[in-house]
């Protein structure tokens, strides 16, 4: 998949942990694994909205684009 979810990586850098993320911005420990580990189809608006505000960043450093290689499907490299 061609987006990348680095969540993981700014709850690291802030040393929050999963459960203490979903309380802070009202949803499930399930939902927000499945977000950080690239499992959805997508993400509301009002939800990123919230994960910025409580880890101070910007949506770029949570969403990441990186191509795909159109004859294999693989990831270009870069």
């Amino acid at each position: 998949m061609p987006i990348i979810t680095n969540l993981d990586v700014m709850m690291a850098k802030r040393k929050v942990s999963l459960k203490e993320l979903a309380e802070r911005i009202g949803i499930s420990n399930t939902n927000l694994s499945l977000l950080k580990t690239g499992k959805v189809q997508g993400v509301r608006y009002k939800t990123l909205e919230a994960i910025c505000r409580e880890l101070d960043c910007q949506p770029g450093d949570i969403l990441e684009y990186r191509a795909q290689d159109q004859s294999d499907g693989t990831e270009a490299s870069e």
